[in-house]
């Protein structure tokens, strides 16, 4: 079964650190646990129309513990990935409000 690129983009991440790394065009997304970087470049590619993909760094963020009362547990773990790119791409529209 492939892989839709909604499927696989989940959001984007909005932090101080990510709206620093945009003036480098370094994007940050929330990313579907089983995708790899060759998906993840493919889909940011189909979104974001005109906008060329460097390279892509991924990250496997764990759980945090979490505290209900006397009940704890932990959230669900994650993937982030920053999406570097290239010199001459458009850049994506979304974020560019944000700057």
């Amino acid at each position: 079964m492939e892989k839709v690129a909604q499927d696989i983009i989940i959001k984007p991440i909005i932090t101080e650190h990510s709206m620093d790394c945009l003036a480098q065009g370094k994007y940050t997304f929330k990313v579907a646990k089983s995708a790899n970087k060759i998906e993840i470049a493919k889909a940011v590619e189909q979104l974001f129309k005109g906008v060329k993909v460097a390279k892509v760094n991924t990250v496997s963020v764990r759980g945090r513990k979490k505290r209900m009362g006397r009940n704890e547990g932990y959230t669900s773990d994650w993937k982030k990935a920053v999406v570097t790119l290239k010199e001459g791409s458009k850049t994506i529209e979304f974020f560019d409000g944000m700057i």
